[in-house]
């Protein structure tokens, strides 16, 4: 498998072939810029100083056959800008892989660790895993948030990715989560169906709330466990909205424990002395076919929230 080419050191032209038709700029650019982070990609596309046939860009736009991509050039940054990963970071988040073969790589990615590189975060999981397997092209499929753990899918072909977008697109992806929610749910299963509207802070922190304006959301809560003042719940997802389980449990008035965005203080102050320490979401579970091929990847829930649960007090049937 060729390597990406190095980031330039002068302005480039580069037309698109047809295996990229679709693409999403910001990734064309970190495929090609290989150690250049995503917030420096967004900045040369806000700037104007990318562009595709001779026209303003946004990193989000999709890419045709032919376009032709000016690429400035970017400077790498100089030692001590930017954290090498450490040898054993990157023995870590090899520890973490579950499922490996010619067309996808999948890990149980450990709360803390980004998704990807940006807004603040320098290193994320792909950026760990393109340090540790420099042979691979290796792209993100879906994305978690940085406190939740669990299943994290990874292609390693152009043509994976295109699939699986497509089944998660036509909603023929079986997400599954696993989260600890405050209280008891007045039944069970719970379906919300609620529209969420995306938001930025000044700060460039994101915000989501339930909108009618928003994007359709929708999620089904299953009561797994009860306990005296919490719930262990199994949440299947129809849509794949930012932040979506944690402000469709905050708006029914359950919300996730650990949640310091969207959550409960006092409730959150309770379950640090029962232990937890971080957000109790997890994603257990991610299947989809492609063609005659099933695909089920599991990740049992992280150590140190079923530590938590063996704390808590049983809320009976």
């Amino acid at each position: 498998m060729v390597a990406a080419p190095p980031p330039p050191a002068r302005v480039e032209s580069v037309t698109v072939a047809e295996d990229r038709a679709g693409q999403r700029l910001d990734n064309f650019l970190l495929a090609r810029l290989k150690g250049v982070p995503r917030s420096l990609v967004y900045r040369i596309c806000r700037s104007g100083e990318v562009r595709i046939n001779g026209g303003r860009v946004r990193p989000d736009q999709r890419l045709a056959a032919g376009d032709l991509v000016r690429i400035p050039p970017v400077r790498l940054a100089a030692p001590g800008e930017h954290v090498q990963p450490s040898a054993s970071l990157l023995a870590r988040i090899e520890a973490t892989i579950i499922h490996e073969d010619r067309d996808f790589l999948v890990i149980d990615k450990p709360a803390g660790i980004a998704s990807h590189g940006g807004s603040g975060v320098s290193l994320g999981a792909i950026e760990l895993l393109r340090t540790a397997r420099p042979r691979d092209t290796l792209e993100l499929a879906h994305r978690l948030d940085r406190d939740t753990s669990g299943v994290l899918v990874l292609t390693r072909r152009r043509s994976a990715l295109l699939a699986l977008h497509a089944a998660i697109r036509d909603a023929r992806v079986d997400k599954r989560y696993l989260a600890l929610l405050e209280g008891q749910l007045p039944r069970t299963p719970l379906v919300v169906d609620a529209p969420l509207l995306k938001s930025v802070l000044q700060s460039g922190e994101r915000m989501v709330r339930v909108d009618a304006e928003g994007k359709s959301s929708r999620s089904r809560f299953v009561e797994l466990q009860r306990f005296e003042s919490a719930s262990l719940v199994e949440v299947g997802l129809d849509t794949g909205r930012t932040h979506q389980i944690r402000v469709h449990a905050r708006h029914i008035e359950h919300p996730i424990a650990g949640d310091d965005k969207y959550g409960n203080r006092d409730f959150n102050k309770r379950m640090r002395e029962h232990g937890l320490h971080r957000l109790f979401l997890h994603a257990a579970r991610f299947a989809f076919e492609l063609g005659d091929r099933s695909f089920v990847f599991n990740a049992p829930l992280a150590a140190e929230l079923a530590a938590v649960l063996d704390t808590l007090p049983d809320g009976g049937a």
